[in-house]
């Protein structure tokens, strides 16, 4: 082997070498803008659940609500070796804004700035009417305000694949689907009932169809492409500055029935 071949060699294994650096150095700038942006939305949530103090049932369910999601954010924080997982903190800290925005609005109190749309959450729509209705013997009821009653908020969005509206219900029923990832018998029977024909949902031309636009628009990616973008392009300006402050602003709760999801 020649001089000129060594030299080459030697040139393209350094040349090889310096772009895995650089890609790796760009990968982890990625990675600590997203969580140094997460860890902002996740101390101002900590801040506001924490200066805020429930007056009634549904801000209280509200606020421990938000606790939840503060916690499962800094749980995710931990785990966070990806800017797709840093930016999942910032999304869960988002969720919990709007359960703060919730309380807030329970206890008449100034919400404060709209939030940034949450994935699924404009195709969900919210609950516009009283409804109460009863499946499989049990009692459920969803309300555009809360009450007594109706104490458990939802801020909309797509769970095991159904769109679920914004609003107030007496129940938490969507809770197993969040978890299991999966809706159970008898689910059909209390969103054809809870929502079919309800203006302002994505149920408002019948659950069928409200079903079968959600499945066409996850299959095209519409919706939740949309809605990603507002997280990523709307969050740093509608959330940013003092307009959350701590001082101003500021789980889960168990559920019965036996409801079988």
């Amino acid at each position: 082997m020649d001089l000129v071949t060594i030299l080459i060699l030697l040139a393209v294994v350094g040349g090889v070498i310096w772009l895995v650096r650089n890609r790796g150095a760009g990968q982890a700038a990625q990675l600590e803008d997203a969580k140094s942006d997460a860890r902002r939305w996740l101390e101002r949530l900590g801040g506001q659940v924490l200066n805020l103090i429930g007056t009634n049932e549904a801000a209280k369910q509200a606020l421990a609500d938000a606790s939840e999601r503060y916690n499962a954010a800094g749980s995710q924080m931990e785990q966070a070796k990806t800017p797709a997982q840093a930016r999942g903190v910032t999304e869960t800290a988002y969720e919990g804004l709007y359960y703060v925005r919730a309380a807030r609005l329970a206890m008449d109190m100034d919400p404060g700035p709209e939030l940034p749309p949450l994935p699924g959450q404009q195709r969900a729509g919210a609950v516009t009417e009283e409804r109460n209705v009863d499946v499989e013997g049990q009692s459920f009821s969803a309300s555009p305000n809360p009450s007594d009653r109706n104490s458990h908020y939802y801020p909309g969005g797509n769970v095991a694949g159904r769109p679920v509206p914004a609003g107030w219900y007496s129940e938490p029923w969507w809770k197993p689907a969040l978890v299991a990832g999966a809706w159970g018998v008898g689910s059909a029977l209390l969103f054809s009932a809870m929502f079919s024909g309800m203006a302002g949902s994505a149920y408002a031309g019948g659950y069928e169809q409200g079903l079968a636009d959600a499945q066409a628009e996850d299959m095209g990616g519409g919706d939740m492409g949309a809605d990603g973008g507002d997280m990523g392009g709307d969050g740093g300006g509608d959330f940013g500055g003092g307009d959350f402050g701590g001082g101003d602003f500021g789980g889960g709760g168990d559920f019965g029935g036996g409801f079988d999801f």
